[in-house]
């Protein structure tokens, strides 16, 4: 992709922009004629020595993009969470490694607020108790 000169910022990932965070990492992947291989993953072949010179240059040229995005993606995380996907091998991986540790925790939470939500709709004071017993129980 050819410099336009203008730059570009990749947006942080923190603990509670997920949502937000993906969609305009998709416009950034995306920019950046990217997101494809982040979307379907980078397959490697098994035996490079069958593949025709065309072959080859496809192949290139998809580890390369799958690299830019996998960079890309670095670049919007803090050390902590760049650490917990440093293993992985295709920037597809990382996505996804990142998807289930964010949605599920938004999951989760949703599961026990809702619970929550519940047992404090289910508080009712008992016949004869005191005000200071309920507010305690509460």
């Amino acid at each position: 992709m050819a410099n336009t000169g203008v730059p570009f910022q990749v947006p942080m990932l923190t603990k509670s922009n997920y949502d937000n965070w993906s969609l305009r990492m998709i416009a950034l992947l995306g920019a950046h004629d990217v997101w494809e291989v982040v979307e379907k993953g980078h397959i490697e072949p098994e035996n490079l020595e069958s593949l025709s010179q065309a072959q080859k240059d496809n192949l290139r040229d998809s580890r390369k993009r799958d690299k830019k995005a996998l960079c890309l993606i670095y670049q919007g995380l803090d050390e902590d969470t760049f650490e917990k996907i440093s293993g992985v091998k295709s920037a597809k991986e990382a996505w996804e490694k990142l998807k289930i540790s964010y949605k599920g925790a938004d999951q989760v939470k949703k599961v026990r607020l809702q619970t929550l939500r519940g047992e404090f709709e289910a508080l009712h004071m008992k016949e004869g108790e005191l005000v200071f017993d309920y507010f305690s129980r509460v």
